[in-house]
Protein backbone atom coordinates (compact mmCIF):
# COMPACT_ATOMS: atom_id res chain seq x y z
CA UNK A 1 0.00 0.00 0.00
CA UNK A 2 1.12 3.32 -1.11
CA UNK A 3 1.55 6.62 1.33
CA UNK A 4 -0.36 9.50 1.04
CA UNK A 5 0.39 12.34 -0.93
CA UNK A 6 1.50 14.70 2.77
CA UNK A 7 2.75 11.69 3.96
CA UNK A 8 4.78 11.07 1.03
CA UNK A 9 6.33 14.86 0.81
CA UNK A 10 7.06 14.06 4.14
CA UNK A 11 9.35 11.24 4.03
CA UNK A 12 10.55 12.84 0.75
CA UNK A 13 11.48 15.88 2.73
CA UNK A 14 14.18 13.13 5.11
CA UNK A 15 16.41 12.83 2.05
CA UNK A 16 18.45 14.99 -0.06
CA UNK A 17 17.71 13.93 -3.97
CA UNK A 18 16.15 10.58 -4.99
CA UNK A 19 17.39 7.06 -5.60
CA UNK A 20 17.26 5.61 -8.98
CA UNK A 21 17.04 2.12 -10.24
CA UNK A 22 20.32 0.84 -11.42
CA UNK A 23 22.06 3.39 -8.51
CA UNK A 24 24.15 1.46 -5.70
CA UNK A 25 23.55 1.73 -1.95
CA UNK A 26 25.95 2.69 0.73
CA UNK A 27 26.16 2.68 4.05
CA UNK A 28 28.56 4.90 5.87
CA UNK A 29 30.08 3.19 9.30
CA UNK A 30 28.82 0.61 11.41
CA UNK A 31 24.57 0.66 11.75
CA UNK A 32 23.26 0.57 15.07
CA UNK A 33 26.25 2.29 17.11
CA UNK A 34 24.10 4.39 18.96
CA UNK A 35 21.58 1.79 19.61
CA UNK A 36 24.41 -0.50 20.80
CA UNK A 37 25.29 1.93 23.71
CA UNK A 38 21.98 2.74 24.72
CA UNK A 39 21.37 -0.36 24.56
CA UNK A 40 24.27 -1.39 26.48
CA UNK A 41 23.21 1.76 29.11
CA UNK A 42 20.04 0.43 29.66
CA UNK A 43 21.09 -3.83 30.74
CA UNK A 44 24.58 -2.66 31.88
CA UNK A 45 24.15 -5.02 35.19
CA UNK A 46 22.13 -8.21 32.87
CA UNK A 47 25.37 -7.48 30.31
CA UNK A 48 27.71 -7.54 32.58
CA UNK A 49 27.84 -11.14 33.88
CA UNK A 50 28.23 -12.09 30.01
CA UNK A 51 31.11 -9.93 28.87
CA UNK A 52 33.81 -8.16 29.98
CA UNK A 53 33.93 -4.26 31.16
CA UNK A 54 36.42 -3.51 28.49
CA UNK A 55 34.02 -5.38 26.16
CA UNK A 56 30.82 -3.23 27.44
CA UNK A 57 33.17 0.28 27.69
CA UNK A 58 33.90 -0.41 23.62
CA UNK A 59 30.25 -0.94 23.00
CA UNK A 60 29.07 2.43 25.11
CA UNK A 61 31.80 4.39 22.83
CA UNK A 62 29.84 3.07 19.76
CA UNK A 63 27.80 6.14 20.88
CA UNK A 64 30.10 8.87 20.74
CA UNK A 65 31.12 11.36 17.87
CA UNK A 66 27.95 10.58 15.97
CA UNK A 67 28.63 13.92 13.31
CA UNK A 68 28.19 12.83 9.70
CA UNK A 69 28.99 16.39 8.28
CA UNK A 70 32.12 15.01 6.76
CA UNK A 71 30.92 12.29 4.84
CA UNK A 72 27.92 14.14 3.70
CA UNK A 73 30.07 16.54 2.04
CA UNK A 74 31.87 13.83 0.20
CA UNK A 75 28.95 12.77 -0.78
CA UNK A 76 27.69 15.64 -2.68
CA UNK A 77 31.54 16.38 -4.00
CA UNK A 78 30.78 12.88 -5.49
CA UNK A 79 27.41 13.64 -6.72
CA UNK A 80 25.31 10.75 -4.67
CA UNK A 81 21.90 11.17 -5.95
CA UNK A 82 20.37 10.15 -2.53
CA UNK A 83 21.87 11.19 1.19
CA UNK A 84 19.84 9.99 4.06
CA UNK A 85 21.04 10.05 7.76
CA UNK A 86 20.07 6.92 10.14
CA UNK A 87 18.12 7.38 12.70
CA UNK A 88 15.00 5.30 14.44
CA UNK A 89 14.40 1.90 13.10
CA UNK A 90 17.77 1.64 12.13
CA UNK A 91 18.61 0.43 8.58
CA UNK A 92 16.13 -1.33 7.28
CA UNK A 93 13.87 1.32 7.92
CA UNK A 94 16.18 4.05 5.91
CA UNK A 95 16.07 1.49 3.23
CA UNK A 96 12.40 1.07 2.59
CA UNK A 97 12.35 5.34 3.42
CA UNK A 98 14.89 5.97 0.49
CA UNK A 99 13.21 3.20 -1.98
CA UNK A 100 9.46 4.50 -1.06
CA UNK A 101 10.40 8.02 -1.61
CA UNK A 102 12.27 7.14 -4.52
CA UNK A 103 9.18 4.42 -5.86
CA UNK A 104 11.95 1.93 -7.08
CA UNK A 105 12.73 -1.57 -5.44
CA UNK A 106 15.80 -2.89 -3.55
CA UNK A 107 18.46 -5.75 -3.35
CA UNK A 108 20.13 -5.37 -0.39
CA UNK A 109 22.44 -8.15 0.68
CA UNK A 110 22.72 -7.98 4.78
CA UNK A 111 25.77 -9.84 5.00
CA UNK A 112 27.78 -6.76 3.21
CA UNK A 113 25.64 -4.29 5.78
CA UNK A 114 28.75 -2.97 7.96
CA UNK A 115 28.46 -3.68 11.39
CA UNK A 116 30.31 -3.68 15.00
CA UNK A 117 31.31 -7.09 16.75
CA UNK A 118 29.87 -5.61 19.54
CA UNK A 119 26.85 -4.80 18.48
CA UNK A 120 25.90 -8.68 17.28
CA UNK A 121 26.62 -9.71 20.20
CA UNK A 122 24.74 -7.24 22.46
CA UNK A 123 21.63 -7.96 20.30
CA UNK A 124 22.29 -11.48 20.29
CA UNK A 125 22.16 -11.49 24.29
CA UNK A 126 19.12 -9.12 24.63
CA UNK A 127 17.46 -10.54 21.35
CA UNK A 128 16.96 -7.31 19.66
CA UNK A 129 17.32 -7.45 15.65
CA UNK A 130 20.41 -5.17 15.29
CA UNK A 131 19.02 -4.14 11.52
CA UNK A 132 16.04 -2.23 13.21
CA UNK A 133 17.91 -0.92 15.89
CA UNK A 134 18.94 3.35 15.77
CA UNK A 135 21.53 4.01 13.63
CA UNK A 136 22.48 7.77 14.23
CA UNK A 137 26.30 8.40 12.94
CA UNK A 138 25.61 6.44 9.77
CA UNK A 139 24.30 7.77 6.12
CA UNK A 140 22.25 5.55 3.56
CA UNK A 141 23.81 6.66 -0.21
CA UNK A 142 22.50 6.00 -3.26
CA UNK A 143 25.03 6.88 -6.00
CA UNK A 144 26.25 5.75 -9.36
CA UNK A 145 29.53 4.41 -9.11
CA UNK A 146 29.37 3.40 -5.49
CA UNK A 147 32.89 1.87 -5.33
CA UNK A 148 34.27 5.03 -6.26
CA UNK A 149 32.83 7.08 -3.38
CA UNK A 150 33.26 4.10 -1.24
CA UNK A 151 36.99 4.47 -2.05
CA UNK A 152 36.98 8.51 -1.37
CA UNK A 153 35.31 8.24 1.51
CA UNK A 154 37.69 5.34 3.04
CA UNK A 155 41.04 7.74 2.01
CA UNK A 156 39.44 10.26 4.44
CA UNK A 157 39.12 7.18 7.40
CA UNK A 158 35.56 6.85 6.80
CA UNK A 159 34.24 3.26 6.63
CA UNK A 160 32.08 2.56 3.85
CA UNK A 161 30.34 -0.11 1.83
CA UNK A 162 28.04 -0.45 -1.07
CA UNK A 163 25.45 -2.92 0.60
CA UNK A 164 23.32 -3.48 -2.41
CA UNK A 165 21.40 -1.46 -5.65
CA UNK A 166 17.78 0.37 -6.55
CA UNK A 167 16.03 -1.73 -9.27
CA UNK A 168 12.94 -1.46 -11.35
CA UNK A 169 9.65 -2.39 -10.00
CA UNK A 170 8.37 -2.24 -6.48
CA UNK A 171 9.86 -5.39 -5.11
CA UNK A 172 12.33 -4.45 -2.51
CA UNK A 173 14.54 -7.93 -1.05
CA UNK A 174 16.58 -8.87 1.52
CA UNK A 175 19.31 -11.31 1.07
CA UNK A 176 20.80 -13.39 3.39
CA UNK A 177 23.03 -16.33 1.95
CA UNK A 178 20.18 -18.50 0.80
CA UNK A 179 17.71 -16.82 2.12
CA UNK A 180 15.50 -13.83 0.67
CA UNK A 181 13.04 -11.96 1.97
CA UNK A 182 10.62 -8.99 1.45
CA UNK A 183 11.72 -5.62 3.29
CA UNK A 184 8.88 -4.63 5.37
CA UNK A 185 7.47 -0.99 6.28
CA UNK A 186 9.44 0.54 9.30
CA UNK A 187 8.59 -1.09 12.71
CA UNK A 188 9.21 0.48 16.27
CA UNK A 189 12.52 0.51 16.87
CA UNK A 190 14.25 -2.58 18.74
CA UNK A 191 15.52 0.05 21.24
CA UNK A 192 11.88 0.12 23.11
CA UNK A 193 11.68 -3.67 23.96
CA UNK A 194 14.28 -3.10 26.54
CA UNK A 195 14.58 0.70 27.44
CA UNK A 196 14.19 1.92 30.48
CA UNK A 197 13.82 5.35 32.17
CA UNK A 198 17.07 4.50 33.93
CA UNK A 199 18.87 3.95 31.17
CA UNK A 200 17.65 6.64 29.25
CA UNK A 201 18.51 8.70 32.94
CA UNK A 202 22.44 6.61 32.07
CA UNK A 203 22.70 7.44 28.28
CA UNK A 204 21.94 11.36 28.68
CA UNK A 205 24.73 11.13 31.25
Amino acid sequence: MRLGRERLEALRAEITGELHAGEELIVTHWVARRGTALAVSARYAELRKYFSEGFLRDALELGENLCMDEERELALKCRASAILPLGEGGVLAGLWKMAEAGGVGLSVYLRKIPIRQETIEVCERLDINPYQLQSQGSLLIGAIHGDLLVQELQNHGIPAAVIGHARKGNDRLLYNQENIRYLDRPKRDEIYKILTDKGEEAWQG
